[in-house]
């Protein structure tokens, strides 16, 4: 399993037009071969800005890699950058293969 995640530093005054980009906007990603999840997340509220998450989850780097390379990608990403700046830098994004999962019991 495979998981990229981003990080976004979003300025305060710009959270709600973020937001509505972020949960408002059609998500292409559950037809594509090897996708699992995403989820979109909030963290800590600093003076300067709110952290946001997201995370996709695949069945492996391949798939991601696969994805990245598509045509699903290109258009889901098409206008990227082309909007107002809402974060405070760019966003920070990671991969991380899963090494173990544990599972809360039933």
């Amino acid at each position: 399993m495979f998981i990229a995640m981003n990080r976004f530093k979003v300025r305060p005054d710009s959270e709600d037009m973020f937001l509505a980009r972020w949960l408002d906007r059609e998500v292409s990603l559950c037809g594509v071969p090897g996708f699992v999840a995403i989820r979109f997340m909030k963290g800590d509220v600093y003076e300067t800005y709110i952290l946001y998450a997201s995370e996709t989850t695949w069945v492996s780097r391949e798939a991601f890699d696969d994805w990245k390379q598509s045509d699903v990608f290109r258009t889901a990403h098409r206008t990227a950058g082309q909007g107002e700046m809402l974060t405070i830098e760019r966003r920070e994004s990671n991969g991380f293969e899963v090494l173990k999962t544990v599972s809360a019991l039933s």
